[in-house]
């Protein structure tokens, strides 16, 4: 010991040996559940490509039950014997297969003819049946490209801002519903709701402010309707409201004055109290037309030309007018 060592160690610094951090466990992925109709399925539960749930399936009808009771996320189709590759493209419960599932088919020498249908009819890949064992990394990169694909989809019918359909999107449940009602007539309403004070609120408080206040906006619509109507973003300063069953031919116009009332109180955004006007125009099935076009048309030029109501005191210059001159009363 040397002799300038001290004697106690009262007061110092106990000494402790650090642990190292503990490794953090990675999340666990989950399953990716597999209908395989056909032939034994290979063993895929120690696959990199996994982990797969594989469910034998005995029949395309038995696997088109599965479907029906839950989505599953690939359907594999293994055509072990001769003639059915045709038979699976005629296969009725096949567009209902495609639009939840990545279809994989496993055939005997598949010919480009019968691959490309099999494609344009939505299914994700065609192998050939020799490729079975190694059909795991297949499997991923389909179910992958239909999680993309709906996400394309996705992206293209939904007004990214708000969540809601766009206008592609109401158009096309428009055609749909009109379609129906041509069959079983009855009575719809469209509405188009312009909505002015976003612009001002974006000059004020900034673009993301405009943002939350149009996400207000589509969220004190759908608070005022049924849930079998839709709402729908048209543009920046523009919704749309289907109503897809109505008792009398003035349904509309009473809903639209309603969802103007409950648009003229104020709404609070980062703090402010704004305000916004709104004008309506309603057009109605089969009064202003039979045609999607047609009764979007007849809405938004209706909604053009009504005055805005609301936003008292909230106006500027260029929404309220020049100023009268002083002698003009």
């Amino acid at each position: 010991r040397h002799p300038s060592y001290p004697t106690s160690y009262e007061g110092s610094i106990p000494f402790t040996r650090s642990r190292p951090p503990p490794v953090p466990t990675p999340p666990m992925t989950p399953p990716l559940h597999v209908l395989w109709v056909g032939a034994a399925a290979p063993d895929l539960s120690a696959s990199a490509y996994g982990p797969f749930e594989v469910e034998p399936c005995a029949s395309l009808d038995a696997a088109a039950q599965a479907l029906r009771e839950a989505a599953r996320d690939a359907l594999v189709v293994c055509l072990d014997r001769p003639g059915m590759g045709p038979a699976l493209a005629d296969w009725q419960a096949l567009s209902h297969a495609v639009l939840d599932a990545a279809v994989v088919v496993l055939m005997p020498d598949p010919s480009l003819a019968l691959a490309t249908q099999l494609a344009q009819r939505g299914v994700q890949d065609v192998l050939p049946l020799d490729a079975a064992p190694g059909v795991d990394r297949a499997l991923r990169l389909a179910v992958e490209r239909k999680r993309l694909d709906r996400a394309a989809r996705k992206a293209y019918a939904t007004d990214l801002s708000t969540g809601l359909p766009n206008h592609a999107q109401l158009l096309e449940h428009m055609t749909h519903l009109l379609a129906l009602r041509e069959r079983e007539p009855a009575p719809m309403a469209l509405l188009v709701l312009r909505i002015e004070g976003l612009s001002n609120a974006e000059a004020a408080l900034g673009a993301e402010a405009a943002n939350v206040l149009r996400r207000k906006v589509a969220v004190r619509l759908r608070a005022g309707l049924r849930a079998s109507d839709v709402v729908a973003a048209l543009g920046a300063d523009s919704f749309a409201v289907l109503l897809a069953w109505i008792d009398a031919p003035g349904a509309g116009d009473r809903v639209a004055a309603k969802l103007a009332r409950s648009l003229q109180q104020t709404f609070n955004v980062a703090g402010q109290s704004l305000a916004v006007a709104v004008s309506v125009g309603v057009s109605q099935y089969p009064e202003h037309g039979r045609q999607a076009d047609e009764l979007l048309r007849q809405a938004l030029g209706a909604a053009a030309a009504g005055v805005a109501a609301g936003r008292a005191g909230h106006a500027n210059r260029v929404e309220r007018g020049a100023a009268p001159a002083a002698n003009d009363d």
